[in-house]
C-alpha cells in the first residue's frame, strides 16, 4: 500500500531517543470500555469476540479515542489472546468472568498436539491493521501488539485469568520440558504473528508481558524474558524505508530493569511502581521508556491528574532530547471518566511543551 505521509511522528521519535517538541502520550486500552461509544459498537457487534474479529468494528474502536483526545498514536483494537484462539484451543469471553479457553494445555498430549498456527487463520488482524492505517491517513503512527510467549502460555495453561498461576507453576516447577516447548511455539507464532502486522501497517510493535511479575527471581528470566528476548530479535526492524520501534511492558518487571533493557527491545514500559529517573540510571538510557501514572489518578479530580502528570514529566527529566512517551502504568480503567483523559493529554502536551529544552 501506499502510506500518506505521516503528520505527527512525535511517538516514534521518541520511542528512538530522538529529539521532541513535547511528551508524546497514547493509553494502554485507550479503545474501551470507559468510552461510551465503544459500548454502543460493542452491542452493535453483538460480542467481545464478533467486535475483535471484525476489520470495520475494530477500525472504528481504535479511531473512536482519537476523535475525542489529542493523542500521539493509535493502538491495534485487538486481543492478546488472538493467537491461542488460532491454536484451536476453542477462545470465549464469558459476561462477567473474562476470556476463557475450552480446551487448555494441561498434559504431555496436549502440547504434543501444540504447533504455530496458520496466519490465514488471524487474517482478520491484518486486515484490520491495513484499514486501520488507511483510515489514519497519516495523522499518528499505529501499533500493533502482541501478548508474550509467558503470559499467553498462562492463559494456555490456566484455561482462563488466575490468582494464583498454580497450574503453570506447577508445570514450571514439575515439567519444565513441557513448559519450554510450549513457550518456544509462542515464541515463533508471535514473531510470525507481528511481522505480519508489520507488514500490513504496523509501524510500532508492542509485547505484553502482563504476568512476568508473578514469576520468581531466575524464574522469569528463564520462562519469560528468555522468550521475550526471541520475539524481540525475530521482529522485522525496518519497513518500507522506516524503522519500527518496539516496546516490552512487563508489569511487575520493575526488579529486573536491567536485564529487560538488553532484550532488544527500543522501550521498556514501565508500571507504576517504577521511579523513572531511577529506571533512566539503571538502564543507562540503552533505551526508552513508557509509562508510568497510576491509573487511578484519573479518579482524583483535575488537580491530581495535573499534579501527578507534571510528577511523571518530572521524574523522567528534560523532555527535548526523547526517550519518554507517557503512558498509564497498566491498562485504563472502565470505570474512568473520559474528560479526566482530556484533562491529563492537556497536561501531558502543555507542561512538556513548557519544559522542552534542546
Amino acid at each position: 500500500m501506499t502510506a500518506p505521509t505521516l503528520k505527527n511522528d512525535v511517538f516514534l521519535r521518541a520511542l528512538l531517543r530522538q529529539p521532541v517538541p513535547y511528551t508524546p502520550l497514547w493509553l494502554m486500552r485507550q479503545a474501551g470500555r470507559y468510552l461510551p461509544e465503544y459500548n454502543q459498537t460493542r452491542a452493535q457487534a453483538g460480542s467481545f469476540l464478533a467486535l475483535a474479529q471484525n476489520p470495520e468494528y475494530a477500525c472504528e474502536v481504535t479511531l473512536q479515542p482519537l476523535r475525542r483526545f489529542d493523542l500521539d498514536a493509535a493502538i491495534l483494537f485487538s486481543d492478546i489472546l488472538t493467537v491461542p484462539h488460532a491454536m484451536g484451543l476453542g477462545l470465549d469471553f464469558l459476561a462477567g468472568e473474562g476470556p476463557k479457553f475450552a480446551s487448555p494445555v494441561r498434559t504431555e498430549a496436549d502440547v504434543d498436539r501444540l504447533q504455530v498456527p496458520d496466519m490465514g487463520e488471524l487474517q482478520y488482524v491484518f486486515d484490520a491493521v491495513s484499514l486501520i492505517r488507511r483510515e489514519l491517513d497519516g495523522k499518528v503512527p499505529l501499533i500493533g501488539f502482541a501478548g508474550s510467549p509467558w503470559t499467553i502460555g498462562c492463559y494456555m495453561v490456566e484455561g482462563q485469568g488466575s490468582s494464583d498461576y498454580r497450574l503453570i507453576k506447577s508445570m514450571l516447577y514439575g515439567r519444565p520440558d513441557l513448559l519450554h516447548r510450549i513457550l518456544q511455539i509462542n515464541a515463533d507464532a508471535t514473531v510470525q504473528y507481528l511481522n505480519a502486522q508489520i507488514r500490513a501497517g504496523a509501524q510500532a510493535v508492542m509485547i505484553f508481558d502482563s504476568w512476568g511479575g508473578v514469576l520468581a527471581d531466575g524464574m522469569f528470566q528463564e520462562f519469560s524474558l528468555a522468550y521475550t528476548r526471541k520475539v524481540v530479535q525475530g521482529l522485522i526492524r525496518e519497513h518500507e524505508g522506516n524503522t519500527i520501534p518496539s516496546i516490552v511492558f512487563t508489569k511487575g518487571g520493575n526488579p529486573w530493569l536491567e536485564d529487560i533493557s538488553a532484550c532488544g527491545s527500543d522501550a521498556i514500559g514501565l508500571d507504576w511502581t517504577a521511579n523513572l529517573s531511577q529506571a533512566r540510571r539503571r538502564t543507562g538510557d540503552r533505551v526508552a521508556l513508557q509509562g508510568n501514572l497510576d491509573p487511578n489518578v484519573l479518579f482524583g479530580g483535575e488537580t491530581a491528574i495535573r499534579q501527578q502528570a507534571r510528577r511523571v514529566i518530572d521524574d523522567f527529566g528534560v523532555v527535548g532530547p526523547g526517550g519518554h512517551v507517557f503512558n498509564l502504568g497498566h491498562g485504563i480503567s472502565r470505570f474512568t471518566p473520559p474528560e479526566s483523559v482530556g484533562i491529563l493529554v492537556d497536561e501531558v502536551h502543555s507542561y512538556s511543551r513548557g519544559k522542552h529544552q534542546a
